[in-house]
């Protein structure tokens, strides 16, 4: 050591590029050779054999049953994220740690338990609650609402984990400087609070709409996996159909779902380089 700095360590550029290596190695194992495989498995049989298989009318049911599933639970966690971001970060109140646990909890525990709860309580035939909405013409669970409710569970965090260090980071003085010019509360969101979160919000709702697209325990377990009339069957369930009955068509399904995730990964991407030269041409 000389002057207080460290002596470098001989051999360190090796050991740099070994570790590179190793990781490399380690996300190609997990994540590059499978997808790769896919890829090939998807246009081994031609492009005619992909166009049958994405324009089957299971296939084209199920990508619809996908996307309105994952539409309606966006919105919904766009407007319960942002209202539960705003409730923890501008106001203080007991059990303000509490819901910010609650909403986490949904990443902690597995798909196939938030399935299972969900089936407990709005079951039609022994849920909790389930019964009396049945009674009242209403079912939940093996329908369109269960399946619903199951994506908003899994997914609500991806939401509300990018607002809420984006408000607190920006601090109450303009909100509260807008309201002592007269600005109302609608006013304020609008005008200050809706363009502070919106890049993070953006990000949100990217990362929410490709996990809504591809959940599958918790949704297997509230909607029966029904095909053709009352269809209760998503994308991933279809599937996971053709690969047990041996099926053609599986891997090209699971080649689209690969692709609008790859795109969603590309755009959350091109947005964090772009919030990061701007915070550099600032500084």
């Amino acid at each position: 050591m000389a002057d207080g700095l460290p002596t470098p360590v001989a051999g360190s550029g090796t050991g740099r590029i070994l570790r590179r290596a190793i990781a490399l190695v380690y996300l190609a194992i997990l994540v590059l050779v499978p997808i790769v495989v896919v890829t090939w498995r998807t246009f081994a049989d031609g492009l005619g054999t992909i166009v049958t298989s994405l324009t089957s009318q299971d296939a084209l049911t199920a990508i619809g049953l996908t996307l309105e599933i994952a539409v309606i639970a966006v919105v919904l966690n766009v407007v319960f994220g942002v209202g539960i971001a705003l409730l923890v970060t501008r106001f203080r109140f007991p059990g303000r740690r509490l819901i910010g646990s609650l909403t986490d909890l949904s990443v902690s525990v597995s798909p196939i338990v938030v399935g299972l709860a969900l089936v407990l309580v709005y079951g039609p035939y022994t849920g909790l609650l389930g019964r009396p909405l049945a009674q009242a013409g209403l079912q939940v669970v093996y329908a369109l609402p269960g399946m619903v409710l199951a994506t908003v569970f899994v997914s609500l965090p991806l939401v509300l984990r990018e607002i809420v260090p984006v408000l607190e980071e920006a601090g109450t003085e303009q909100e509260q400087a807008a309201r002592v010019l007269g600005a109302s509360g609608v006013q304020v969101f609008r005008r200050i609070t809706l363009p502070i979160i919106a890049p993070a919000l953006f990000y949100g709702v990217v990362v929410s709409l490709a996990r809504a697209i591809g959940e599958f325990g918790a949704v297997k377990v509230v909607s029966g996996n029904v095909s053709g009339s009352g269809q209760t069957q998503t994308a991933t369930l279809l599937i996971e159909t053709r690969i047990q009955n041996f099926e053609p068509g599986s891997y090209q399904l699971a080649f689209l779902l690969v692709v609008i995730t790859v795109a969603a990964i590309v755009v959350v991407g091109l947005i964090r380089s772009r919030q990061e030269r701007k915070r550099e041409g600032e500084s």
